[in-house]
């Protein structure tokens, strides 16, 4: 199964490894750290023009990390309803 996480991005639900609320995780020091070297590694895929309300860690054995962070403009709740649902298109 796939989920659609915005315009025309989407993963294979299992390869999901988390879906997290921007708002509720960034209030952690750890996981902006994390953000920030996610960033600087390449491994952040912005798949929004709008601000970003949600952010969902994919396993990718092509990375060097072995991940990639996917940044939506949709919600952690709408997200996780669709990869429930078998949601495949937005």
């Amino acid at each position: 199964m796939y989920i659609h996480l915005g315009h025309d991005t989407v993963v294979a639900t299992d390869r999901i490894i988390g879906i997290f609320d921007l708002d509720n995780t960034t209030v952690s020091k750890i996981t902006r750290e994390y953000l920030a070297r996610a960033e600087k590694a390449g491994d952040v895929v912005n798949v929004t023009d709008e601000l970003p309300k949600s952010f969902v860690l994919v396993r990718d054995p092509a990375r060097g990390s072995g991940q990639r962070l996917y940044l939506s403009q949709l919600s952690s709740a709408t997200l996780l309803r669709r990869a429930e649902q078998g949601f495949i298109s937005g």
